[in-house]
């Protein structure tokens, strides 16, 4: 198992174990687990993700394809984007999403909430500056 696998499993684990609560980096963020299928393999992925929770609607969520600031896309971005629905975990419950990409002005005002509540991110954004555009994406309940 890959570090970073090992790392998801881990977290997945403690998240399951504790009601949708994890310590360590995600202490006290808003976490989900996103189910999501191999585009080619076919295979069930299970990838931890901070979210943003929509302002006005509790079936949305936005969650954020930084790889930490990494030069490429994450491959959860390329499966979810791909098969546009997944499954979400949110504390105790596992419920259905549809997949949207958000684009232009849209993107950029969901993005810099997260920046704002979350410093890190504008972290990434700077990483990411003239490689790539960190995607958004909705998830909305199904």
């Amino acid at each position: 198992m890959t570090e970073a696998l090992d790392w998801n499993a881990k977290t997945v684990a403690e998240f399951r174990a504790n009601d949708g609560r994890v310590g360590g980096v995600f202490e006290g963020a808003p976490l989900v687990l996103v189910h999501h299928l191999g585009r080619k393999s076919g295979r069930e992925y299970v990838t931890p993700m901070m979210y943003l929770p929509h302002d006005a609607e509790p079936d949305i969520v936005y969650v954020f394809a930084t790889k930490g600031g990494a030069p490429t896309n994450p491959d959860w971005h390329r499966n979810l984007t791909a098969a546009g629905v997944g499954d979400v975990e949110r504390g105790t419950e596992t419920y259905p999403v549809t997949v949207r990409e958000l684009s232009g002005t849209e993107r950029d005002r969901v993005y810099a909430e997260q920046a704002r509540r979350y410093p890190g991110f504008a972290e990434y954004a700077d990483k990411t500056a003239g490689v790539r555009t960190i995607p958004v994406l909705e998830l909305r309940r199904a």
